[in-house]
């Protein structure tokens, strides 16, 4: 299968198949969990649940992005290709964006858990708007700032509510 059409172009149904749903996954996966993994590290102070709270999330909104793609079209009349493909991609992709800024905290340490993984979601950021370049055309700076905004507002609004915990 000829991923590359032209230099930097993917071929539509790859696209609409494989990429988008992988990115959608890995960006919902990747905003959705830090609500409930920093409001309860900064409400506990304890790593430990921090981590099973951000396991839970992954593994919930994985399974439920996993089934929300697969049942929003059979991909016959869009082309978006087959539902149950489509849906494991995006599912694996929410889980792996969600679980990466979890694993940080296995690290017993308070403070050095939340450090590592405000470093690994900068690096979760900086992979989402490098992907966005390499398969949509969309300029790197854009896509960063626009993934970091809603970050960084998850991010707030979960560190009030813990904190007010």
């Amino acid at each position: 299968m000829t991923i590359l059409t032209a230099p930097g172009r993917a071929e539509p149904s790859f696209l609409l198949q494989r990429a988008q749903p992988a990115l959608t996954g890995l960006i919902d996966g990747s905003l959705s969990t830090l609500a409930p993994i920093f409001a309860v590290a900064l409400a506990t102070h304890e790593p430990r649940y921090a981590f099973f709270a951000g396991l839970a999330t992954a593994i919930g909104a994985g399974v439920s992005m996993a089934f929300s793609e697969g049942l929003s079209d059979t991909g016959d009349q869009t082309g978006r290709g087959n539902p149950y493909r489509r849906g494991a991609i995006t599912g694996a992709g929410t889980f792996l964006g969600g679980v990466l800024h979890t694993l940080p905290f296995l690290i017993p340490g308070y403070h050095l858990a939340l450090v590592v993984a405000l470093a690994t979601i900068a690096v979760e950021l900086l992979a989402l708007a490098w992907l966005r370049w390499r398969f949509f055309g969309t300029g790197f700076l854009r896509s960063f700032v626009a993934i970091a905004l809603g970050g960084v507002i998850i991010t707030g609004v979960s560190a009030a509510l813990g904190a007010a915990g």
